[in-house]
């Protein structure tokens, strides 16, 4: 039985329901290298004739992501607070530099545990944490037009366009504020560069409620080291909520029996019905 996703507030609850005859987990693989295209461009999604997806991983919390001059972000260093409680706000995070606005508002959400977070609406998470929303996605290159495609089984059923023609970014009022930006890519040797420009203000970076203004500029890296493995950085500069651009970094595993189901989130909303005001009023009818 494929696994049943419930969207309850902006905390997803993944619960999985398997049969009986479910197997185990699969036998430790030795690390293959990974494919290539023709043209000699690193696959960054299946190889003809094999299922797979990606596995993305449930980052809530992006200040723990920053890698340090190590190269290791705060989770994988450890021992970390759990991205899951010890809400400490703003000053546990010194890392994220804040302007005092945006200091303001991630404390609110820390306080009431992100209760108002977008996605527990069942809107579009925004850039970069798309790539932080745990359910699988599919990387589709199409290089004879000049494009890639990324499609994603959660986050409301969304996908993303990402131009490799050269274009610029439109400019002035051709420029519309979308959920997920305008995004142009590029090679850089062996990696695959997006900028993103173009955001709306109505999504957070994260569940935690590190807010963003429409000044939101993205630099993404993809580097798929091996087969199994997707490196994600994300430079996040934003001049409106952060006083200098700030980076940060994970894995995403590659499932390579995977692949994508429908799902709605739409359809077994729960929290909404439950979620009240600061003065406990309904917000959107529920009981």
């Amino acid at each position: 039985m494929r696994p049943m996703r419930v969207a309850i507030g902006s905390a997803i609850v993944i619960a999985s329901l398997w049969t009986a005859d479910a197997q185990g987990p699969a036998a430790r693989r030795p690390v293959e290298p990974a494919p290539r295209l023709t043209d000699g461009t690193p696959n960054l999604g299946r190889v003809p004739g094999e299922k797979g997806v990606w596995d993305v991983p449930y980052i809530q919390n992006m200040g723990m992501r920053i890698p340090g001059p190590d190269g290791r972000t705060a989770a994988e260093r450890g021992p970390a607070p759990s991205e899951a409680g010890g809400r400490g706000g703003a000053k546990a995070e010194p890392d994220v530099p804040f302007l005092p606005w945006a200091r303001g508002i991630y404390d609110y959400n820390s306080k009431n545990n992100s209760k108002y977070d977008p996605e527990g609406f069942c809107l579009p998470p925004g850039g970069p944490r798309l790539m932080a929303t745990p359910y699988p996605m599919e990387i589709i290159q199409q290089p004879e037009h000049k494009r890639i495609f990324m499609v994603f089984e959660g986050a409301t059923h969304i996908w993303r366009e990402i131009y490799m023609d050269g274009r610029a970014h439109p400019q002035g009022d051709a420029l519309n504020p979308t959920y997920l930006g305008h995004a142009v890519g590029h090679w850089d040797h062996d990696t695959l560069v997006v900028d993103v420009v173009g955001f709306n203000e109505n999504t957070w970076l994260d569940y935690y409620g590190h807010p963003h203004t429409d000044l939101l500029h993205v630099v993404e890296r993809f580097t798929r080291p091996n087969k199994g493995t997707l490196h994600y950085e994300a430079l996040i500069d934003d001049p409106g909520a952060y006083s200098k651009p700030w980076t940060v970094a994970w894995n995403i595993p590659w499932n390579a029996e995977g692949e994508l189901t429908e799902y709605i989130c739409q359809e077994n909303n729960r929290y909404l019905q439950k979620l009240t005001d600061d003065f406990g009023q309904p917000v959107t009818g529920g009981r």
